[in-house]
């Protein structure tokens, strides 16, 4: 475990918080500088949004990583403690927040689990599954978000026209295929034949500008079929939970953003179902973005979906969007970081003696 813990020590780094906020800050402050309509004297719309909705969208957060919390619980059968598991996913969302989504913080998720008393197998088998599960619910939800939300994104609308008539969908559709491709990739492997699967990455590694990956492939080989074994013969009532678990989780981390557009604008029933559409589209794009945690990518395209609801309380929703919703994990990530090594070093040591 020795490179994978300097690995996720890499990312599990306090420094690296600073190139996600300075990027951005940075698009936030272009978009502001931009905006013809948003003035210094605009700051004040801050100020009036509705208590209720914005007290509700906190509470949706605190719902939403109690999901979390609870799906590890029950992926793990209970072996990880509540205090364990809130370590394991702020720290696992701050890893995320630090790292290109395209990246992920599986790696430190790994690392961290290990540490906090499981097997390799379990550990690797538990992320593995809870990205499939994540995944699952992207490839089933985007669709019906993006049919939902369609007349209001591309129907003579500005976000159309800004990015350049479809550009926007074809990202959309690229990013989608990834996403699909992964899940199913990881479900065949990890359910169907994890033997083949590693056989498969051992002859692609054989090819020559490949080669130089043939350890990593026999390793990532040698991990499926741990997990396998780890997740086979489990109970239909297993899956029946992390299924209703994961769809609740993500269901709250979009209806966060419909609490906070609430706040602001008065809407009605069938705009907070679009809205919650143009959410999901807006989470598959940024599933591709090159920068830490989508910084940059979220502020830019969330101004360009949602400005015809908002209108002058764009920027200002946008950037409380995301205090709210990512530079909060950056901070719980600088608190709870040395709290969790202090925690794992003090039972360590107790262990020893």
């Amino acid at each position: 475990m020795q490179p994978e813990t300097k690995k996720a020590f890499e990312v599990l780094n306090l420094n690296r918080v600073w190139l996600p906020t300075i990027i951005g800050m940075g698009i936030a402050a272009y978009l502001f500088w931009g905006d013809n309509v948003f003035t210094r004297d605009s700051m004040h719309l801050l100020g009036q949004a509705n208590g209720f909705s914005l007290l509700f969208a906190v509470l949706m957060i605190v719902v939403r990583d109690l999901g979390y919390i609870y799906r590890l619980r029950i992926i793990t059968q209970q072996e990880m403690s509540w205090v364990s598991s809130f370590y394991i996913i702020v720290l696992w969302e701050f890893s995320s927040a630090v790292t290109p989504s395209v990246v992920g913080g599986g790696l430190v998720a790994v690392f961290l689990m290990a540490r906090e008393g499981l097997t390799l197998g379990k550990a690797v088998a538990y992320v593995m599954l809870t990205a499939i599960l994540d995944n699952l619910f992207f490839v089933l939800a985007a669709p019906a978000g993006y049919f939902v939300a369609y007349d209001a994104v591309f129907s003579s609308n500005a976000a159309a026209m800004q990015l350049g008539g479809r550009s926007l969908q074809y990202i959309f559709w690229i990013s989608y295929g990834l996403v699909a491709l992964y899940m199913f990739n990881m479900l065949f492997a990890l359910f169907f034949k994890p033997r083949f699967f590693k056989w498969l990455l051992l002859r692609c590694t054989k090819i020559s500008f490949l080669k130089r990956w043939k350890n990593s492939a026999r390793t990532h080989g040698d991990e499926i079929m741990l997990a396998s074994q780890v997740l086979k013969n489990k109970p239909f009532s297993y899956w029946g939970k992390l299924l209703l678990v994961t769809a609740f989780a993500w269901s709250s981390r979009y209806i966060i953003l419909n609490f906070l557009m609430a706040a602001y604008v008065p809407l009605d029933i069938w705009q907070h179902v679009i809205i919650f559409g143009k959410h999901i589209m807006l989470w598959v794009v940024m599933l591709i973005s090159p920068t830490p945690g989508s910084s940059g990518t979220a502020e830019f395209f969330f101004k360009q979906l949602y400005q015809s609801e908002l209108g002058e309380y764009t920027l200002i929703t946008d950037l409380v969007w995301r205090l709210l919703t990512y530079y909060l994990y950056l901070v719980l990530g600088i608190i709870y970081l040395p709290r969790w090594v202090k925690k794992i070093f003090v039972a360590q040591k107790e262990h020893a003696q």
